[in-house]
């Protein structure tokens, strides 16, 4: 009887904080891995491109200016732009600074 309340901590800890965790890494991994040629991505440090080239299972070549590539390492990519946010981004009209 003394463990009760252990283990009970334990359970909600572990429901609360280790498996939304562990679904959240998975759904990321699954993400890296669809990663293809053409594919809007935004880095962790907020770099937003187009893939140019997978370079095997770690890096990826990304083009973030016109003829600009950097290489990359996919685990830091945090996000891919689905198609919505492509349509969305295309269509607003580009801000021009005045001189």
């Amino acid at each position: 009887m003394q463990f009760l309340p252990l283990v009970l901590i334990f359970a909600v800890f572990y429901f609360l904080i280790i498996r939304p965790q562990q679904k959240k890494m998975d759904q990321h991994q699954s993400m890296l891995k669809a990663i293809q040629k053409g594919d809007k991505v935004v880095t962790g440090g907020g770099i937003v491109g187009t893939v140019h080239k997978l370079d095997g299972d770690d890096h990826l070549s990304v083009e973030i200016a016109e003829g600009v590539r950097v290489k990359i390492v996919r685990s830091s990519i945090s996000s891919v732009l689905n198609k919505d946010e492509k349509a969305k981004e295309t269509s607003s009209p580009a801000v021009e600074a005045k001189n």
